[in-house]
């Protein structure tokens, strides 16, 4: 285990350094064209979090990308940690999960307007609601660091670590390779000083010879905790700018938030300019960043809350229960060894009684000196971050309430502009000429007169 890492020791775990780490809603009937997933961020790293009572299984994926030999993380954790407590999974459950719950664009098209005036009474398409191992070494040394289990999982070679102190633990992590950024030591302390464990990796080249993989694969811890929390701050001591954290939460009862930060919802349901369905990363990404600003850079954003057997519109097929029991959701086979609790809402042939929330955020140690500290809510409404195209009727109607349509379209697209400059900050004089490069004027055609309308006049003269 001991050979030099020239690179830092947080840095490879970016922001899971820390731990790598009601109602329905009304369908819309609109159309899903593309979705803003983990992929549009640079140093995103994905943690997803199985939680029911005390019992906790963490996922983490990272965006490491360097030399293997290089790599290293230090975890915090509450307990000392077993061998079959430490999985390695495969990082296509986690993508899978990152693209069901990613904020979407869709689409949909306006009616004929002559139809829609005969059938007043119907309603408009809706926003929707919103013990160690026997061969483990235990040996303290004289740094008051105490190797309390080594495991090799998968390819990365790991050991389980107490400390008496935080300088006795950083001068252990140096002479065992281990680079520590300024500032390392009393981050260490503050955890130091509430018994916590860490859970240090790093890749056995041996073992991650055999796997034939280039990539190295999400771990996976499960322990029991009454502290519902994700440590962040290893995560912030040396990094480059802010860190983009993704968290999905898997429960039985409902919605996770943050406590010791405000949890925000994204804004939703907004009518954006057509031109958007080519520019959905961009707006996607300026907005976000625009939210951030707007809540002093320390919001912790919701994405998505749904319970897992069904969505409006997919992005991506519910997670199978397979690829769920494989994050941890231990009670889908029919309560796990917990039956007192039932399950609700059984979906035909798919998980049952699983919520999922997502939630982003952007974070530096200057905005987010605390770790994140969640609840599971009861809270089982549903949301999603969603953005609409609405395309004009393009068709030949010619009644009168076709002309009061379209002349109607003027002042629509002019919302358009004004609600994306608000939400992204971007110029609403550029917008406007996309928007009119795309075809949405924003002149309004000249009304013809009853006479016109009646004997067809205006068409005589074209």
């Amino acid at each position: 285990m001991n050979r030099s890492l020239r690179k830092s020791l947080f840095a490879a775990a970016s922001a899971i350094a820390a731990v790598a780490v009601t109602g329905g809603a009304v369908a819309f009937c609109g159309f899903y064209v593309a979705k803003a997933d983990t992929k549009l961020f640079n140093k995103a790293s994905k943690v997803a979090i199985m939680r029911d009572e005390d019992r906790t299984v963490i996922t983490m994926a990272n965006d490491y990308r360097g030399e293997l030999e290089e790599f290293a993380i230090v975890i915090p954790v509450p307990v000392v940690l077993e061998e079959g407590q430490i999985h390695v999974t495969d990082n296509a459950i986690i993508d899978h999960l990152d693209a069901y719950t990613a904020p979407r664009l869709v689409e949909y098209f306006d009616d004929d307007p002559c139809m829609r005036y005969d059938r007043m009474e119907m309603a408009a398409p809706t926003a929707m609601a919103e013990d160690s191992s026997a061969g483990a070494a235990r040996n303290k040394n004289s740094l008051g660091v105490t190797v309390e289990a080594e495991y090799t999982v998968g390819e990365y070679d790991i050991q389980i670590l107490s400390a008496e102190e935080s300088g006795g633990l950083a001068a252990w992590l140096i002479q065992n390779g281990y680079k520590l950024p300024e500032g390392a030591e009393d981050t260490l302390g503050s955890y130091i000083k509430q018994d916590t464990k860490f859970f240090v990796a790093k890749v056995n080249l041996e073992e991650q010879a055999q796997t034939g993989l280039k990539y190295l694969r999400p771990l996976q811890i499960a322990f029991e905790s009454p502290k519902f929390m994700l440590p962040i701050r290893l995560g912030t001591v040396n990094a480059d700018g802010k860190q983009e954290l993704f968290v999905f939460a898997l429960t039985r009862k409902g919605r996770v938030e943050t406590t010791n930060y405000r949890t925000v919802k994204l804004p939703t349901g907004s009518n954006v300019p057509l031109y958007i369905k080519e520019d959905f990363g961009p707006f996607y990404k300026a907005m976000f960043e625009q939210q951030v600003k707007k809540e002093n850079e320390n919001a912790v954003f919701l994405e998505y809350a749904w319970d897992m057997n069904w969505c409006d519109p997919c992005a991506a097929d519910p997670l199978s229960p397979e690829e769920l029991r494989e994050l941890g959701v231990y009670w889908i086979d029919g309560g796990g060894d917990r039956p007192d609790i039932m399950p609700r809402r059984p979906g035909p042939s798919l998980a049952r009684d699983v919520f999922v929330t997502r939630l982003h955020v952007s974070y530096d140690a200057e905005h987010f000196p605390e770790d994140l500290m969640f609840k599971e809510t009861g809270d089982r409404s549903n949301f999603q971050g969603r953005y609409v195209l609405r395309h004009p009727y393009k068709g030949d109607a010619t009644c009168e309430a076709a002309e009061d349509y379209r002349a109607s379209l003027p002042k629509r697209f002019n919302e358009e502009a004004k609600t994306l400059a608000n939400l992204t900050g971007w110029d609403i004089d550029d917008i406007r000429d996309r928007m009119k490069e795309e075809g949405q004027s924003f002149e309004p055609p000249k009304k013809r007169t009853w006479w016109e309308r009646l004997w067809g006049n205006d068409e005589k003269e074209g």
